[in-house]
């Protein structure tokens, strides 16, 4: 799991070192603080931090302040910040969450929870193998339709139409275990072998006739499936 990149402002000492044993409690969370808010602008452009935890009250450069000088740079204008106050009076939530803070997190504050607090404001990263498995998804349809070609095709035996459906089988045989679909893995291999053997000069016709046919039924009795789960979806 990627470390969440915490960046902590606070001009008091003692509270910088609570925070970074606070979060320090959770293994995923590094973490980095700053004693002002001139200092915060420079190491936020340096280490871009996934979040920063800004104190509002400060010495020279207060929160607010800040946090518009963060939003003005480029490299920082995107950086999520969460404001840590004593005031939550509805009114400065308000205002503080105008100034583009995606949240508030009161003082005095819950050390055990404080890096549950700062996750709970911080979008989820979104899971780089759903486009991959979407992909796959899309591929099972298209590759039971060049199936049901080849099974519908006159010269189905020759060798043209054989390895086309020993290409499919030996795809869908690899890849499909990794997606979760050991049924299909295990009728392409049963599939791909028979052919192999047709090919070989063996009369395995009948084999590969049922092998396809039983790889065609795992596709649809699956692509039914994603079908029946989206409209359960869509009618929760």
């Amino acid at each position: 799991m990627t470390a969440l990149r915490v960046l902590h402002v606070d001009d008091e000492p003692d509270i910088r070192e609570v925070v970074e044993i606070s979060l320090g409690l959770d293994p995923h969370i590094e973490t980095r603080s700053c004693g002002s808010g001139l200092e915060a602008l420079t190491v936020s452009a340096e280490w871009a931090p996934d979040v920063i935890l800004l104190d509002v009250m400060m010495p020279g450069m207060d929160g607010p302040a800040t946090l518009i000088r963060l939003r003005a740079n480029p490299q920082t204008a995107r950086i999520p910040v969460i404001f840590m106050t004593a005031r939550a009076q509805t009114r400065e939530l308000d205002r503080f969450r105008s100034l583009g803070a995606v949240g508030v997190i009161p003082k005095p504050f819950d050390p055990m929870t404080l890096a549950a607090s700062v996750r709970g404001y911080i979008p989820p990263v979104a899971d780089p193998l759903i486009a991959v498995r979407v992909e796959f998804l899309q591929r099972l349809d298209r590759d039971a339709g060049t199936l049901i070609d080849c099974q519908s095709t006159k010269d189905f035996n020759s060798p043209t139409a054989l390895n086309r459906i020993r290409g499919v089988a030996h795809g869908l045989a690899g890849a499909s275990g990794i997606f979760g679909f050991p049924q299909i893995s295990d009728a392409a291999a049963t599939l791909e072998e028979a052919v192999i053997i047709q090919l070989d000069g063996q009369d395995s016709l009948p084999a590969v006739e049922l092998a396809l046919e039983r790889l065609l039924t795992c596709l649809e009795t699956n692509r039914n499936n994603r079908i029946e789960r989206t409209r359960e979806r869509l009618h929760a």
